[in-house]
């Protein structure tokens, strides 16, 4: 695996990223959010934020539209994590400290292997090429782009623990004056500040779990004097990737279908 990447120092006036992250097999919602991204001219770089494939009903589709990407980071996240360590074949699978006998873990770890069999070894390869995390250093600000958190990819950082970061970035980054830490995961909003220290989560791409249909794209915009979030929240057919869902029927499928129905975490194995 390739571990932490970026390219520093920059000189440029002003740059842009838009930021996709769990996408979560979901192909109408990254159809659109890749329109949207188009329609910004603007935009330097594109980093995705990982959990590509897992938990959703059009993993291989969703590996060729990224697969055609120009310009892109690709960072790892937990569930791509899951597909290459092949979970599944562990003695008594579980994650994130689910109780292995748990239904819903037994459903997860499935849908994991399901997914590993839609994607072949061209899905294996490209998460195997996939980095840990990836950082620029930019007229002064530092930012640094993950899934969650460094050596826990299923946990994001803790404020305290972003500004311990920070810290650490400044020792090693002495002539910066500002940190961005952009992370994943959660699928929920975040906008978090501790002086110069600015924590940012969009929420979801293809899996929201805020109560809120909509997808997200983000748009971070760095220049000499100032940082720029902007979250865009976009609308896609949501039927029609529940019917999806519900024709495909990978496992768990019941639960991720209540979970885009709703926008939220939904463990009901019996709706």
């Amino acid at each position: 695996m390739t571990k932490t990447q970026g390219i520093s120092p920059l000189s440029h006036k002003k740059r842009r990223f838009a930021i996709l992250t769990d996408i979560h097999g979901n192909i109408f919602a990254l159809e659109k959010a890749l329109e949207i991204i188009d329609n910004h001219p603007d935009v330097d770089q594109l980093i995705c934020l990982g959990d590509l494939f897992a938990l959703g009903s059009s993993p291989q589709k969703v590996l060729e539209r990224l697969q055609a990407l120009d310009n892109c980071v690709f960072i790892r996240g937990n569930h791509d994590r899951y597909l290459v360590e092949r979970i599944w074949e562990y003695d008594r699978p579980t994650i994130e400290g689910m109780d292995p006998d748990d239904p819903v873990c037994i459903g997860i770890i499935a849908d994991e292997k399901w997914t590993a069999e839609q994607l072949g070894q061209a899905g294996t390869d490209f998460v195997r090429s996939m980095r840990l995390s990836y950082f620029e250093h930019i007229n002064g600000t530092y930012v640094e782009f993950t899934h969650a958190w460094f050596g826990r990819d299923d946990m994001p950082p803790t404020l305290e623990e972003a500004r311990q970061w920070r810290n650490h970035a400044s020792r090693r980054h002495p002539n910066s004056n500002r940190y961005v830490l952009v992370h994943g995961h959660t699928h929920l909003p975040r906008q978090e500040f501790i002086g110069n220290l600015n924590v940012y989560c969009q929420g979801s791409t293809g899996l929201p779990f805020d109560e809120d249909q909509r997808g997200a794209v983000a748009f971070l915009t760095i220049s000499p004097d100032d940082v720029q979030w902007e979250v865009e929240r976009f609308e896609y057919d949501v039927d029609a990737a529940i019917r999806h869902m519900e024709e495909v029927q990978p496992p768990f499928y019941k639960n991720l279908a209540n979970t885009l129905r709703y926008a939220g975490v939904h463990n009901d194995l019996d709706s």
